[in-house]
């Protein structure tokens, strides 16, 4: 038996996870080996002292990462690894500036991919998800989405629901079908960049609506409904991209109900909708006759499946919209649709947003740890910081002095719906993707001196 004891006295959130990071971290750095015996949970309990349920927890977090393995009375061991060399190589890391979940530790999601892809290639049936889909997406995919949907209070059903390429392919085909060039459409001052490339692209004209700290203001839009003739609104009402705000309750439904006053067109786009604990109502379950609902994985598990479930609200709609998405890309992968299709069915799909939750709120444990209250606003679910920088200060300097430190930062002025009046007064922090704990914690330590009373305003890192 190994003499191992995790080391969690510095560690901050919830004990069980220290230990399970502690012994991954001890595989890592070869202390542990395949085959180790772990102390057994118990003597671990009265070493560490925890309670018994803390080291359970924290063993069962393990296997299910595959650190370990348990052998009844034996006890728990060291799982060894299979690893085989890939025969292609792939350097490219991405693109580090786009706002990606946290990869977290364990590689469960990949596990999971894997396992599902050997179920669905299996000799009976390998060869549905290989081929071509009918437009909307396969009819299982449809189901799943309505059932994920209907589950948060959205009316839908398959007929109503389609499968897109991901949520930017699902906004495309939104402007497409509904807006013409010189419509009107409210947004925030500050809204994801792909909606802005749209609006440009298809000639939709952004009214910028007030906004306060719990979001667009609904007596501000009342007024702009009032004089100004808009068409539609767009919203992210939980965690906005990129001011990470979340809309309260109270304050959804009131922006539903001039919704309906006006007779608005609602797109929704609710990238992180699942990731809270209790996710709220969508606006779209107040006002189901005039909204488009956007429910992607990209943001809640990995971009990297390209999968996007869109809700019409009715059946015409949706099969217009079925159309421009063929158009523009055919069909969502095939594969990866099955893949997510068989992850809802199997309850997998929660759990695996359960471990970017997770994974999320150590990182928003180590942004509190090193930046100062006040200084910046995030969701504790969330991956991206809204940081307002001093005004003698350059947005853009600051974003190229952490991009060298590995930490993605944007300036404000890339979101802003309007054209700014001078330089960017805020960034966008990422603390998501493949980036480490310690790379983290480094760049925002960073953040933290060039922001600071203190710092020098000239920067010139590039």
């Amino acid at each position: 038996m190994t003499d191992w004891t995790p080391d969690i006295d510095a560690a901050s959130g919830p004990k069980y996870l220290a230990i399970a990071q502690s012994l991954a971290d001890a595989i890592e750095a070869g202390v542990l080996t395949p085959g180790d015996r772990l102390p057994p949970q118990r003597a671990l309990a009265d070493m560490l002292g925890l309670d018994l349920t803390t080291v359970t927890r924290a063993y069962g977090e393990a296997q299910r990462l595959g650190l370990i393995e348990g052998s009844g009375r034996r006890g728990s061991y060291v799982k060894a690894r299979d690893k085989v060399a890939p025969s292609i190589s792939a350097d490219d890391p991405g693109d580090t500036g786009m706002n990606a979940p946290p990869e977290g530790f364990g590689g469960t999601l990949a596990q999971a991919f894997r396992d599902s892809v050997a179920g669905l290639l299996s000799a009976d049936m390998a060869a549905a998800p290989l081929q071509y889909q009918r437009s909307g997406g396969a009819p299982s995919a449809r189901r799943a989405g309505a059932e994920l949907l209907m589950s948060r209070g959205i009316p839908c059903s398959e007929d109503t629901v389609l499968l897109a390429a991901g949520g930017q392919n699902a906004l495309h085909a939104i402007f497409s079908a509904q807006f013409k060039s010189g419509d009107r459409l409210a947004v925030c001052a500050h809204a994801y960049p792909g909606l802005l490339a749209l609006a440009r692209r298809f000639g939709v004209t952004l009214h910028v609506i007030a906004s306060d700290a719990d979001g667009m203001d609904p007596t501000s839009l009342d007024q702009a409904c009032a004089s100004d003739g808009l068409r539609g609104i767009y919203l992210v009402p939980t965690n906005d991209n990129p001011t990470a705000i979340t809309m309260s309750d109270a304050r959804r439904q009131a922006i539903a109900a001039v919704i309906e006053k006006h007779d608005l067109l609602l797109i929704e786009d609710d990238a992180y909708g699942w990731l809270p604990d209790h996710p709220l109502p969508p606006i779209t379950s107040y006002v189901p006759d005039q909204s488009w609902h956007i429910a992607s994985v990209s943001k809640v598990l990995t971009p990297g499946l390209r999968v996007a479930w869109l809700r019409a609200p009715n059946v015409a709609g949706a099969w217009r919209l079925a159309a421009d998405m063929h158009e523009t890309a055919i069909m969502a992968p095939p594969l990866n649709a099955a893949v997510v299709t068989d992850w809802v069915r199997g309850g997998l799909f929660h759990k695996l947003i359960h471990e970017v939750r997770s994974e999320a709120r150590l990182r928003q444990d180590i942004v509190r740890e090193s930046l100062s209250p006040g200084s910046f606003r995030a969701q504790d679910y969330g991956y991206h910081l809204w940081v307002e920088v001093p005004e003698d200060l350059d947005a853009r300097h600051v974003c190229d002095a952490l991009r060298q430190h590995g930490l993605p930062a944007i300036p404000g002025d890339a979101f802003a719906a309007e054209k700014p009046s001078s330089r960017p007064a805020a960034v966008r922090v990422s603390v998501g993707g493949a980036i480490g704990r310690d790379q983290l914690r480094r760049g925002l330590n960073l953040l933290s001196a060039l922001i600071g009373p203190q710092a020098p305003r000239k920067i010139n890192l590039v």
